[in-house]
């Protein structure tokens, strides 16, 4: 069963972004889909410039509209990620973002020392908080130019999704923009590295420290309909959930944390079956038998 969970997880992530990036036009012409699909917000980190993106990303709709000369409260995008964050919560993080989808595959790779976590983890946590507060809702709000139009800087400065799905595969495939490439291209490509080569000794450091998506998700843990908790009927405090957690969180004391994405190793690991999810435990209630 664990296998299986762990092997529907990765097939949903890949499916999910085979599907959301399928404008395979885009790719071969280093062109950006601009149809109708565009307008719908995805739940995941799905950069809007990628070639074969056929929908937005929150976090860019977000800013688009924070920052606009005509501001409006972007009502529309708050209520996608209302209901994103009240149904699946982290979730989304674990089984639909294609960037976190490339992280997992990184830390994959076999032969080095994986870490389980980064010196001033505790204080790093905190980062993604304070990106979502500056670069996705004030600077864009506030550091306007002379017509009151702000810059969406989360993506423009820090994104490694849009540089990866959408920056590179661009400069790629056009000869001007590669002649156009400046230290902003450079610092965007050397975020992206960096970050790439942290994913394979530790598990997923952009969703960690960085992702003001998960920023807004995470709250939603401990509210969503796909939510965790711990039977201590069945609990024998053995650890194995702990140990098994790449996020390095203590499953048995905070079974909805925030930075939990839901990738479900803690069940596998679990002997007893304690960890269970909502629908799990009202069945269970219901009828006893059939929940073992």
């Amino acid at each position: 069963m664990g296998k299986f969970r762990s092997n529907l997880r990765l097939w949903c992530q890949l499916a999910f972004t085979a599907v959301s990036n399928g404008y395979l036009r885009g790719f071969a012409r280093g062109e950006i889909y601009t149809g109708d699909a565009k307008l719908v917000c995805l739940p995941g980190l799905n950069c809007y410039s990628c070639p074969g993106a056929l929908g937005s990303c929150p976090i860019g709709a977000l800013q688009a509209v924070i920052g606009s000369r005509n501001y409006q409260i972007p009502f529309y995008v708050l209520g996608l990620l209302t209901v994103f964050g009240a149904v699946l919560g982290r979730a989304v993080c674990g089984w639909l973002c294609p960037f976190g989808l490339v992280q997992d595959l990184l830390h994959r790779i076999p032969g080095v020392k994986k870490l389980r976590k980064l010196p001033g983890d505790r204080f790093l946590r905190w980062l993604k908080y304070g990106i979502l507060a500056v670069f996705v809702v004030l600077l864009p709000m506030f550091a306007v130019d002379i017509v009151g139009q702000g810059d969406p800087w989360f993506c423009k400065y820090i994104c490694p999704s849009g540089t990866l799905l959408g920056g590179v595969p661009l400069v790629a495939r056009n000869a001007g923009l590669r002649a156009a490439i400046g230290w902003l291209y450079t610092w965007k490509v050397a975020i992206l590295v960096v970050l790439l080569v942290l994913s394979v000794f530790v598990y997923r450091p952009f969703c960690r420290y960085l992702c003001p998506l998960g920023a807004l998700y995470g709250p939603f843990n401990k509210l969503a309909l796909y939510r965790f908790r711990v039977d201590e009927t069945r609990c024998v405090s053995c650890g194995r959930c702990r140990q098994a957690c790449r996020l390095d969180i203590d499953v048995r004391k905070h079974p909805n944390s925030v930075e939990c994405i839901r990738c479900g190793a803690c069940r596998t690991a679990c002997p007893t079956g304690a960890i269970r999810t909502l629908y799990e435990r009202k069945r269970a209630r219901s009828n006893p038998k059939a929940a073992g």
